[in-house]
């Protein structure tokens, strides 16, 4: 046995796939942390992300090829699952590795994290999909079904995406999510331009280019974003293009006095503050219900160079009457608590661990914060209203309710500085993974009358 196989990629991935998938570690969070720690070479650490991201996005394909190996009436320990999952992973999805080096490591960290009777079972199983392979996806004649494990996407999600949007859209929108996520940033103008910050990039020797849905934004094509100088400068932020348009269709004011409800980690709180000007009192107040979250808030406004244009401060939103007075802002954006089913592409992991019934019950926290900011927004104000998800429940039908509680809101169609989908017939704007291969979003914008 490899005296280093705890140490190995594929082991760190079984252990990771484990506590992402049974115990809900965010995926993104625990791989930064594993290769951090264990100090992974390059190769390795791309090996290592490659079979999470892979096992975690096709997890539902993979459990249907692994499905005819396994005695229904056998309970394996979810590890175990875990590993024979990643096998058929690099089996089916990486035609570099050899099957003979993906067949031998498995069988020594079935050894390693079990016991005999274990890498025997293992064993047996991985030659056995040698010798038969799996099973074709175009067996599944059901078209729901075809579509759930084809892009690995709960039933339920599917169900309702068609119900949304029909069955046309759904496989656009499928077809899309596994992807790799673009690498975009925010340029920061409170401290540079457009133009600067690309030639910046440029001269560092980044491949960039500028995005179609805001000139706020650029993607990185190669190189990481946060190594760059201009990041530390603090001249760009890490930040996905669809979020920006919420803050962006605020069209914010020199003085405006604005609230963000829901901040943490600041990156729509420093977009606003980017738009103000301190010395005509233009300022964001930015709220998070954690003191850590709190500080997060500051720190990002300190390095953007906006600290003295945001007062972040620990406060419920749905508490907000209790800090400040009946028509006190200008402007207010609720960026409010949701499924997240539009980061999907980023983080694959909530297709698995969001409901329908979550997003409903989240309903109530987005229509009581809804509810607590709209009496401290000024007469002739906007309330701009943002979600990261694309579901109808969390989006176009809290605004339809909260319409009905407060006959003093009219909703106005939300525009945007690239007239993205200035077409489209409805007032909300939603941004779907496949329209411009962002994260998903919607955002609504509402005037008090």
């Amino acid at each position: 046995m490899n005296k280093n196989i705890k140490q190995t990629p594929r082991y760190l991935a079984v252990e990771l796939l484990t506590n992402v998938l049974q115990q809900g570690t965010y995926s993104n969070l625990g791989l930064n942390q594993i290769i951090l720690k264990q100090r992974l070479s390059d190769r390795d650490a791309h090996l290592l992300t490659n079979i999470v991201y892979g096992v975690i996005q096709n997890r539902l394909t993979l459990e249907y090829y692994l499905a005819p190996f396994i005695k229904k009436t056998k309970k394996i320990d979810f590890w175990v699952e875990m590993l024979l999952l990643s096998a058929i992973y690099q089996m089916e999805y990486l035609d570099k590795i050899p099957v003979r080096a993906i067949f031998n490591e498995s069988i020594e960290i079935a050894k390693a994290r079990g016991h005999e009777g274990i890498r025997k079972y293992v064993t047996g199983i991985l030659h056995s999909l040698k010798r038969h392979g799996v099973p074709p996806l175009t067996e599944i004649k059901n078209e729901k079904d075809q579509l759930s494990i084809s892009s690995s996407t709960p039933m339920w999600l599917v169900e309702e995406l068609i119900t949304q949007v029909g069955i046309k859209k759904t496989r656009n929108i499928l077809a899309t999510i596994n992807q790799v996520p673009q690498q975009s940033v925010r340029v920061n103008l409170a401290k540079t331009s457009i133009s600067k910050v690309i030639q910046d990039l440029a001269t560092e020797g980044y491949d960039i280019n500028q995005s179609t849905l805001t000139p706020l934004a650029l993607h990185f094509n190669k190189g990481f974003a946060p190594d760059s100088k201009a990041f530390k400068q603090g001249k760009i932020i890490v930040q996905d293009e669809s979020a920006m348009l919420a803050v962006e269709s605020m069209q914010i004011c020199a003085s405006d006095y604005v609230l963000d409800a829901c901040a943490a980690p600041g990156g729509k709180t420093t977009q606003i503050a980017m738009e103000l000007d301190e010395k005509k009192e233009g300022c964001v107040c930015a709220l998070d219900i954690h003191a850590h979250k709190v500080k997060l808030i500051e720190k990002n406004a300190k390095r953007l160079g906006v600290a003295t244009r945001v007062a972040a401060q620990k406060l419920d939103a749905r508490n907000v009457q209790s800090e400040f007075s009946i028509e006190s802002f200008d402007k207010i954006l609720v960026d409010a608590p949701c499924s997240g089913i539009g980061l999907i592409r980023r983080k694959p992991e909530i297709k698995y661990m969001k409901t329908k019934e979550d997003s409903l019950n989240l309903q109530k926290i987005q229509a009581a914060i809804l509810d607590a900011v709209a009496p401290t927004l000024k007469k002739g104000g906007y309330l701009t209203y943002s979600t990261c998800t694309i579901l109808n429940t969390e989006n176009q039908m809290v605004i339809d309710a909260f319409l009905k509680r407060h006959s003093d809101f009219e909703q106005i169609k939300t525009k945007t500085a690239n007239e993205i989908k200035e077409t489209r017939e409805e007032l909300g704007l939603t941004i779907y993974p496949d329209d411009y291969l962002s994260d998903g979003f919607f955002i609504a914008t509402l005037r008090k009358k």
